[in-house]
């Protein structure tokens, strides 16, 4: 059985710059450039909500 905090590994392709910019925010933030990845993957889908729809776009 699988356990809670099991990480999966994913390929990731991005481009030098956006790298760049993502591991100058993780060094701004403490945080490695692969927890950088993470937070910021879990903060849009925390914002994004479990309905699909933006938590900006609740209005509509």
């Amino acid at each position: 059985m699988a356990q809670r905090d099991e990480k999966k590994q994913v390929p990731l392709r991005i481009s030098a710059k956006l790298y760049a910019q993502i591991a100058a925010w993780a060094e701004d933030d403490f945080r490695s450039i692969n927890g950088q990845i993470e937070y910021l993957l879990t903060e849009c889908v925390r914002k994004r909500g479990m309905d699909g729809k933006s938590e900006e776009n609740e209005d509509e």
